[in-house]
């Protein structure tokens, strides 16, 4: 693997110091390509497709109903770790994971919607694939909430109702299975759109780089995500808290 792939195991910075204070917005040109770029780190991706994985499981389970939804239950705690774990993360992940780093400025949004978009603008979610990375965990965060306080008055009933009133019990399960629903489908769908656009449209392998975590050919002066045990201790430390956490909640249905 080209060295620019990964960064220097253990170091807790995302490139060496004469990247550490790159603005994508002054160098949006380079002179020279490396080969492999490495832009989502490993907690990233596999975030990245144990909420996919969820996320399907949890529309089968709603849909079959029944006895799925002690599944649909469990699964929902499943994704709120996760939620929580990506929220962390996006503070402290690798370089082109963090919040300040994707989530556009109305200047840059405007720039990319005009084709005068950087390369940086480009390595990892564009503006506004951004935009819809946020609608997702959002619109996904809504659900998992309301579904902690939702009952259906037969056979399932959210961790958190007795925490709260009777008509937020109503207004979240109203929301849980209409409205909300309809956003979890309508973001899905765009997304996979999107990914088949690009794919077929604009050439990118959008799933590949989630899957080995580099783009090619990028431009020489742009940061690497940090990889290795410097990325995967501090994540693993995350990712048990919230597990810890989505736990607790769960508990909270038995007292």
């Amino acid at each position: 693997m080209h060295p620019r792939s990964s960064s220097i195991q253990g170091h807790f910075f995302d490139a060496p110091p004469q990247l550490q204070t790159f603005n994508p917005y002054i160098h949006s040109m380079s002179l020279r390509n490396t080969p492999r770029l490495r832009i989502w780190d490993l907690p990233t991706r596999l975030f990245h497709w144990l909420l996919a994985a969820c996320t399907i499981a949890l529309i089968v389970t709603a849909q079959i109903g029944g006895n799925a939804m002690e599944w649909h239950l469990r699964l929902g705690h499943v994704v709120l770790g996760l939620l929580l774990f990506r929220i962390i993360w996006g503070f402290s992940g690798g370089y082109w994971s963090r919040f300040t780093t994707f989530i556009p400025s109305p200047a840059r949004l405007v720039r990319y919607l005009k084709g005068h978009g950087t390369a940086a603008d480009k390595a990892g979610h564009n503006p506004i694939g951004a935009l819809s990375v946020i609608a997702m965990l959002l619109i996904l965060g809504m659900q998992v909430g309301t579904g902690l306080v939702s009952d259906d008055e037969i056979a399932f009933a959210g961790s958190l109702v007795r925490y709260v009133s009777g008509d937020t019990i109503a207004w979240a399960s109203v929301w849980h299975k209409g409205w909300g629903q309809t956003l979890v489908y309508t973001v899905l769908g765009l997304h996979i759109a999107a990914i088949i656009f690009y794919r077929v449209v604009k050439r990118e392998k959008l799933v590949a780089a989630m899957l080995h975590g580099d783009k090619l050919n990028q431009p020489d002066d742009l940061p690497a995500s940090r990889d290795g045990w410097g990325a995967v201790l501090p994540a693993f430390f995350f990712a048990a808290a919230c597990s810890v956490m989505a736990y607790w909640v769960w508990t909270r249905a038995a007292f």
